[in-house]
């Protein structure tokens, strides 16, 4: 009985070891050009990306299918556009984003409709992102460890 406490009582568990920070992730500021961000997201493979500001302040994410969309005109698409916009003219202002403080389950909820949560501190700050994948191997070692003992 007694190595059941070993293991980590969930509601006590912060995000902070399953956080990817800031400085592993891909990302963009807000007066990029379009061609830089899709540029970025092709080489990184990854749906979307975080937009900051100078102050690595989080403002936003960016994707690939938002950028095509700003760039389809009627009849073609207008390539010269990923020159003349900037991420801030297309990106996505409603971020799945969790703060640094919160813990385990307030993630886990979270990322039942988003892949990653961007983390953040209380001004806003990017600390990094939070995958699903995390949590899910978390959550995995834990019911291993937890049905063995």
């Amino acid at each position: 009985m007694a190595k059941h406490m070993d293991l980590p009582n969930l509601y006590e568990t912060g995000i902070d070891d399953l956080v990817i920070s800031a400085e592993k992730v891909a990302h963009v500021q807000l007066t990029n050009p379009l061609e830089h961000a899709m540029l970025i997201l092709i080489k990184s493979g990854y749906s979307s990306i975080p937009v900051l500001d100078t102050q690595y302040r989080l403002k936003g994410l960016i994707s690939q299918p938002l950028i095509l969309d700003s760039i389809l005109g009627i009849e073609r698409i207008e390539f010269e556009k990923l020159s003349e916009y900037v991420v801030e003219d297309v990106m996505n202002t409603e971020i799945p984003c969790i703060n640094e403080k919160d813990g385990f389950f307030k993630g886990l909820k979270l990322s039942i409709d988003h892949p990653f949560l961007c983390v953040v501190d209380d001004e806003f700050i990017f600390k990094g992102i939070l995958t699903r994948r995390a949590l899910l191997k978390f959550v995995n070692r834990y019911l291993h460890e937890s049905s063995v003992r």
